[in-house]
């Protein structure tokens, strides 16, 4: 009670929700999005 929930919205180019993450980690946000993107088959641009 009176901790903020994080959640974070993976949204593909036709703004279909393709993951929605309630388990989000403020210590390894950063890495666990770009494995999730990769998971997802989102290609990293050059």
């Amino acid at each position: 009670m009176g901790l903020a929930s994080r959640v974070t919205f993976y949204i593909g180019t036709d703004g279909r929700v393709l993951y929605v993450d309630r388990e989000i980690s403020t210590k390894s946000a950063g890495r666990d999005m770009l494995a999730r993107l990769a998971a997802l088959g989102v290609k990293r641009r050059p």
